[in-house]
């Protein structure tokens, strides 16, 4: 039997290490955005840690160079925060984009593995009917010799 050479295994192949980029990106993309959830899930106990301590300071005391400093900290973290929802934003852009790029590559290798699965069907019809030629003239010989 005939080996069987789809014609097109080339871009398959690189359509499969272009989905597996894709997929790398994807991971990657994911992880900044985590990260970045995670610093702004910090920076925001950071605020509230600062809105305790300022409270605190309210209650206890009259310093108001220590209240002033409270109160600037406070309002430090609430920029750092508002920065860092940026750039979460920013990522979760990322990752949105990431995710179409991987679907737009799964797609493509699905396209040329359907391809290369109707290519081989075709081929197996053929190697098929060729089989049965040949054993019609094997039998037409027998039988045209008795």
């Amino acid at each position: 039997m005939a080996r069987f050479i789809f014609p097109l295994q080339n871009i398959l192949n690189m359509k499969e290490k272009l989905e597996e980029q894709a997929k790398n990106e994807y991971s990657q993309a994911n992880a900044r955005l985590h990260e970045a959830e995670d610093e702004e899930e910090r920076l925001r106990q950071r605020e509230s840690d600062a809105e305790e301590d300022l409270k605190s300071i309210l209650a206890e005391s009259l310093d108001v160079m220590e209240i002033k400093k409270k109160e600037d900290a406070v309002e430090i973290l609430k920029v750092y925060v508002k920065e860092q929802h940026l750039v979460v934003i920013k990522c979760a852009r990322d990752v949105e984009i990431a995710r179409e790029k991987l679907n737009e590559a799964m797609k493509e290798r699905k396209t040329f593995e359907k391809l290369r699965e109707h290519a081989f069907e075709d081929f197996v019809k053929e190697q098929n009917q060729i089989e049965q030629k040949e054993i019609d003239e094997l039998v037409s010989y027998r039988h045209g010799r008795v």
